[in-house]
């Protein structure tokens, strides 16, 4: 007979969780919307990959734009992806605190610069293709 017996493992205490537990609160909602917003900016991801393949065959990139289910796709990832832009640009002043000096600066103003170089960098992008469209 051995010295020492083993020990009985404890038992554990497991909560049961309901399958609807996000739909509880608000808060738990937009927790949740927001991490299925990466399914979304994963899949335009794909898709990218897919246009930059075919980007030397003209018509097989347009028949891949053209096609009703990227259009469908277009459609459901818009809303995602700009959630997923929204919800990351107000995150931005808690993971990056930035000092001039001894203050730090205003959230309002780290999240504000983030929206203003998006509309720069949207506004300029129209303004590209708008160009390409009128010399074609």
């Amino acid at each position: 007979m051995p010295r020492h017996q083993p020990a009985t493992p404890a038992k554990q205490h497991i909560r049961p969780m309901p399958v609807g537990w996000w739909l509880k609160r608000t808060s738990y909602f937009l927790f949740m919307m927001r991490e299925l917003t990466c399914v979304f900016v994963g899949g335009y991801a794909l898709f990218l990959l897919m246009l930059v393949a075919r980007i030397g065959e003209p018509d097989a990139f347009a028949a891949l734009l053209e096609h009703p289910g990227s259009l469908v796709f277009h459609v459901l990832a818009l809303p995602f992806v700009l959630y997923h832009t929204i919800t990351w640009f107000n995150v931005t002043p808690k993971a990056l605190v930035i000092y001039r000096g001894e203050e730090k600066v205003n959230p309002v103003i780290i999240a504000g610069a983030n929206y203003v170089g998006w509309i720069v960098v949207s506004v300029a992008l129209i303004w590209i293709a708008w160009i390409a469209i009128g010399s074609a």
